[in-house]
């Protein structure tokens, strides 16, 4: 038997299928329900689209898509109180404001509204088993009203991207970026912020000693910075590599990791200076180009530059990672392999990479001296490097003890804050001084 259609007497500017308030009223309503909003009594709002309605009205027509609609809206005005008020905004798009209701109390009626829609009902003698995509947003603090609505309709369409049948909060929903790449709305936020740090000159490289068993720095390795403190490199460098942000940015230290060391051969002090280079960055067709340009620009020796790549581009085969390998070691810089022991490293791949350098993860130090095992890994990498021509780098010294059990196990060369921080060069120049042990 067909569902009968809404028949209830509306007001004039209701919506007669589902007596919901046309979409025209939600928005003059929404602007003077915010003037009563503050953050004890705060305006939620909640916009639900249902999932497949294509489906419903290709399948039962029109009538029958009008009739899915009306039982749809009379469940979800039966679960909630008269404090709600109802908007249809589209054919299978619904909003809810509910004022004085903070987060934790929409997303409990949230999933109440969603379990209540999920209930099979029959139409036209097939039980139809709905689902919906609902999104949720919180005025804030002088917020346009309008801003909060859009923000709830996004956080809904991020839900239906993601198969329809749940709930997003506005703030948590990718959101796309420059590039079109979806990031979420704090990771959008970062985004613009390493623009306009790029944009402005905010960037800088640190630089951190790496020192031998002697005590004598051997290298340092230059690590990113940004002047905006609240722009850590955890933060910016997995947005950066999301958004491809993060070629421009190896690019940029590449250049400016190559000056470095130039300047500082010219004080006389023939330092390698090592720069990581990202999977994104190497497998670009302009990575040599790029190389050589920095080398040029620079005027440095190429022996004075190293490029820590991580173990899974040395084993990649493609033929773009493959004609880098082979220009940078043509340039004549050194290579590195950065990380190793983490994700799917592989000793029996080391026979087959040419690197200089095998650098530690410091997973593996942190562990040091009490965990046996993390001993022995430890003392079976550094002789497995040393018999394949290879100096081992061990990362993330912290104490005296763990440089000991380091040395112990035949580790060649040591970094870490038990040695010194990342500085900037000013800084390292008086580091270096005071330090007075260098190749």
């Amino acid at each position: 038997m067909p569902l009968a259609l809404h028949s209830n007497m509306h007001p004039p500017e209701a919506e007669p299928i589902t007596g919901f308030l046309k979409r025209s009223v939600c928005f003059d309503e929404i602007t003077q329900r915010a003037t009563l909003a503050t953050p004890e009594h705060p305006l939620a709002i909640i916009w639900i689209a249902l999932d497949r309605f294509k489906r419903v009205n290709e399948s039962f027509g029109h009538q029958g898509g009008d009739a899915y609609i009306a039982q749809i809206a009379q469940r979800l005005r039966a679960k909630i109180g008269i404090t709600a008020q109802w908007y249809r905004m589209a054919g299978d798009e619904f909003v809810c404001l509910l004022p004085d209701c903070d987060f934790d109390h929409t997303n409990q009626i949230a999933a109440t509204l969603l379990r209540e829609i999920e209930t099979p009902f029959p139409i036209n003698k097939l039980l139809l088993h709905p689902s919906a995509s609902l999104g949720i947003a919180i005025l804030a603090a002088d917020e346009n009203p309008h801003a909060c609505l859009e923000r709830a309709d996004q956080a809904m369409n991020t839900a239906k991207r993601a198969g329809g049948g749940r709930i997003v909060n506005s703030g948590v929903e990718p959101i796309p970026g420059r590039l079109g790449i979806y990031l979420a709305r704090h990771e959008l936020e970062i985004e613009n912020q390493l623009h306009r740090a790029l944009e402005q000159g905010e960037l800088s490289l640190y630089y951190q000693p790496c020192l031998d068993s002697n005590g004598r720095v051997v290298s340092f390795e230059a690590l990113l910075r940004c002047a905006n403190k609240r722009l850590t490199p955890s933060e910016f460098i997995p947005v950066a590599e999301k958004t491809g942000l993060i070629v421009r940015l190896g690019e940029w230290a590449l250049l400016e990791g190559a000056r470095f060391a130039q300047r500082l051969a010219a004080t006389g002090l023939p330092i390698p200076v090592a720069i990581n280079v990202s999977r994104a960055q190497f497998t670009t067709l302009r990575f040599a180009q790029t190389l050589h340009a920095a080398l040029l620009c620079a005027n440095v020796n190429p022996e004075l530059i190293e490029l820590e790549l991580t173990e899974s581009l040395f084993m990649d085969h493609s033929m773009t990672v493959q004609a880098n390998l082979r220009a940078a070691r043509d340039a004549g810089v050194a290579l590195s392999i950065d990380d190793f022991g983490t994700g799917y490293s592989c000793l029996a791949n080391l026979k087959d990479i040419k690197a200089g350098k095998l650098k530690l993860d410091r997973a593996f130090v942190i562990a040091l001296p009490q965990d046996t095992r993390a001993v022995a890994v430890v003392k079976a990498i550094a002789r497995l490097g040393r018999e394949l021509g290879m100096r081992v780098v061990a990362e993330g010294v912290e104490n005296q003890t763990q440089l000991d059990a380091l040395h112990e196990a035949g580790v060649d060369i040591t970094q870490g804050f038990f040695h010194a921080r990342p500085m900037p060069e000013t800084a390292l120049l008086a580091w270096l001084d005071k330090h007075g042990k260098t190749t």
